[in-house]
């Protein structure tokens, strides 16, 4: 059986058809996903109109360094994850074993460093609350916006990670056809959750950097 032959399963009549309502599919999950987040932006966008000056303030308190090594991470992950679909599509299935893996492997390095982050950030005391160290009180609305987009996306990459990993794991020990339509559903996945960082990016890390 050839590695076409062994990707296509019932009730797709062809891989090409398969792969069109694997990429269907998964759109569709992400458009419920694009409504979550964009509740999240519209109302970031609200608060900051209505409290902008606060907003440039506690801006200021977030790490540019931790957050332009994680965009360079991601990215990073990105492009292997592209190589990734690529070697599945030309049948490269060491190439393809590869560059699952890095990706998983830059994906923890992400959450590593978000890890130290959040740490320095609680050691400033960074968290909404009566002890709250910045003022006015208002800047306290933007550190609530960080922490829950920043853990939002921290949990959807984390489910990412162990989607690759078990993609990666079943590709190893050849359960897994190279030329599977399967990875680019999680393809699809891994770039929109690099894209949600990269909306993160100018939001919380900075607004206000330039005054």
């Amino acid at each position: 059986m050839s590695e076409t032959s062994a990707a296509l399963h019932e009730p797709w009549p062809d891989v090409e058809r398969q792969r069109e309502g694997v990429s269907f599919g998964v759109w569709v999950f992400l458009a419920s996903e694009v409504l979550f987040f964009g509740g999240l932006f519209l109302s970031y966008t609200v608060y900051r109109f209505l409290y902008g000056d606060a907003f440039k303030i506690a801006a200021h308190e977030t790490d540019v360094f931790y957050g332009t090594l994680n965009t360079a991470i991601l990215l990073t992950s990105s492009l292997t994850m592209a190589m990734a679909g690529r070697g599945s599509e030309a049948g490269f299935r060491r190439m393809t074993l590869w560059c699952l893996a890095a990706t998983a492997a830059f994906g923890s390095a992400f959450l590593v460093v978000k890890g130290f982050e959040y740490h320095d950030d609680i050691v400033k005391g960074l968290i909404p609350g009566p002890a709250f160290p910045l003022h006015p009180a208002e800047t306290q609305i933007f550190w609530a916006f960080y922490w829950i987009a920043t853990g939002v996306h921290a949990i959807h990459l984390t489910v990412g990670i162990g989607a690759v990993t078990i993609v990666a794991v079943l590709l190893w020990r050849g359960r897994l056809p190279v030329k599977a339509t399967t990875y680019e559903g999680i393809a699809l996945y891994w770039h929109f959750v690099d894209i949600i960082w990269i909306i993160l990016l100018p939001m919380l890390y900075l607004i206000g950097r330039a005054s």
